[in-house]
C-alpha cells in the first residue's frame, strides 16, 4: 500500500488547477456551470461524443459541508483563498521535517501549522505516513472562478434533514468486530474509503483522488484509481430489473448536448449516501467546460429520506500523469489483526468471568 501512495503522490503533485473563463447559473436543485457561448467549443472523439477522456483529479481544500469558519458564505474572498493555501505550504513543510526517531511513540510533534480535525481523528499523521505522503489537495475549489467553501449547493452547505418517520441507518447484524462483513468496505480493500468511486464521487480528503475517463460507442467507463475499480456506464440503456446491486450501483448514461447525464439506482446498503440507498436515485452531469477543466455535479433524489432533490457540485482538474495500480490487500494486515486483537479480549474476558468466585446466598 505504501508504494501504491508513493506512486500517487509522484503523479499528484503535476495535478494543474488552470481555470477557463465559466459563467455561474444557479439551478432549483443543485447549482451548475455552464461555458458561456463561442467562449469554449467542447471537443469531439472518434465517436462523435463530446470528449471527456484522460486523467483527472478532484483533489481539493474544500470540504464536502460548509466549515463554521466560513460564516455561512457560500464563496470565500480572494483573501481568505491565499490564507488557506498558504496554511497548507507551512502544513506540507512542518510535515517534511525529520521525524526524531528516539522520540517516543506518544510523543505530540510540534506543530506551526493547523492540524486539520480530518487528519487529527486519524492520527496526525494518517496511519504512519508523514505529511510528504499525502495528497489532500493544496488549492480551494474553484467552480466557475468562485472559490466554493463546501461541495454541496444546498443554501447552507449541509445535508439536509431527513423526513420525519425516514428509516435510520441499519449496522451489518453482530458487534463490530465479529466478522470481517462487519468491517467497512474500504477496511477490506474492496472500495475505496471516503467514496471515490461513489456516487457521487468524492475526494476522500487525504490521497489518491485521482480518475481516467475512457469513452466507446456504448459505454463510458470511470477507472477510479482508489481502490482499483472500474464504474461502468451503459449508454442508452436500461436499469436492471433483477434486484442485484452492484456495489456502485447500476448506472446508465446519456448525452444531452455537451453534458453526460448518468443515472444510478440499484445501490446496496455498503455504499448507502447519508443514509438512504434502498430507494436512493444519484443523477450526476459530466461537462467539458475548458481545456483543463470537467465540470461535476451530483443530485440525489430518495422520497422517503428528503423532501427534494438535493446536491453538489466541483470541477476536475487535470492529472498530469498516468494511473498505476493501486495495491491494498497484498499489505492489508490490519484486519486479521482487528479481528485477531478481538478474540483475544473476548478469551481473556471469559478467564476472567470462569475465575471470578460464584455469589452464594447467606443462609437464614
Amino acid at each position: 500500500m505504501e508504494l501504491a501512495v508513493r506512486r500517487a503522490l509522484i503523479l499528484a503533485l503535476g495535478t494543474a488547477l488552470s481555470l477557463a473563463p465559466l459563467a455561474y447559473v444557479t439551478g432549483s436543485a443543485v447549482a451548475q456551470t455552464k461555458s458561456p457561448a463561442g467562449a469554449y467549443k467542447t471537443p469531439r472523439n472518434a465517436f462523435g461524443q463530446p470528449d471527456l477522456g484522460g486523467f483527472w483529479s478532484n483533489a481539493s481544500l474544500t470540504p464536502l459541508t460548509r466549515p463554521a469558519s466560513a460564516g455561512g458564505k457560500a464563496v470565500y474572498t480572494e483573501e481568505e483563498v491565499k490564507k488557506l493555501e498558504a496554511q497548507v505550504v507551512a502544513e506540507v513543510e512542518e510535515g517534511n521535517a525529520d521525524t526524531d526517531p528516539n522520540a517516543p511513540a506518544e510523543a505530540p510533534r510540534a506543530s506551526t501549522a493547523t492540524v486539520r480535525p480530518e487528519f487529527a481523528a486519524a492520527g496526525g499523521d494518517v496511519g504512519g505516513y508523514n505529511r510528504g505522503w499525502l495528497d489532500p489537495g493544496n488549492h480551494v475549489m474553484r467552480v466557475g472562478g468562485e472559490a466554493r467553501t463546501s461541495i454541496l449547493t444546498t443554501p447552507n452547505g449541509q445535508p439536509p434533514r431527513r423526513k420525519e418517520g425516514a428509516p435510520m441507518p441499519q449496522r451489518p447484524p453482530g458487534g463490530a468486530f465479529d466478522s470481517y462483513e462487519s468491517r467497512s468496505l474500504g477496511e477490506r480493500c474492496i472500495m475505496s474509503f471516503g467514496r471515490n468511486a461513489g456516487p457521487p464521487m468524492l475526494a476522500n480528503g487525504f490521497y489518491n483522488n485521482n480518475y481516467q475517463f475512457l469513452q466507446t460507442a456504448e459505454t463510458f467507463v470511470i477507472e477510479v484509481e482508489m481502490n482499483h475499480d472500474l464504474r461502468i456506464v451503459r449508454l442508452n440503456g436500461k436499469h436492471r430489473t433483477d434486484g442485484v446491486r452492484p456495489l456502485m450501483g447500476d448506472s446508465i448514461g446519456r448525452w444531452e448536448g455537451d453534458t453526460l447525464i448518468v443515472e444510478t439506482t440499484n445501490i446496496p446498503q455498503a455504499q448507502a449516501w447519508m443514509g438512504s440507498w434502498k430507494d436512493l436515485k444519484i443523477t450526476e452531469r459530466f461537462t467539458r467546460v475548458g481545456k483543463n477543466r470537467v465540470h461535476y455535479a451530483f443530485t440525489a433524489e430518495d422520497p422517503t429520506f428528503w423532501d427534494k432533490p438535493w446536491g453538489g457540485e466541483y470541477e476536475f482538474s487535470p492529472l498530469q500523469g498516468v494511473i498505476y495500480e493501486y495495491a491494498c490487500h497484498e499489505g492489508n494486515y490490519a484486519l486479521p489483526g482487528i479481528l485477531a486483537g478481538a478474540r483475544v479480549e473476548e478469551a481473556e474476558k471469559a478467564k476472567a468471568a470462569a475465575a471470578k468466585p460464584a455469589t452464594t446466598g447467606s443462609a437464614n
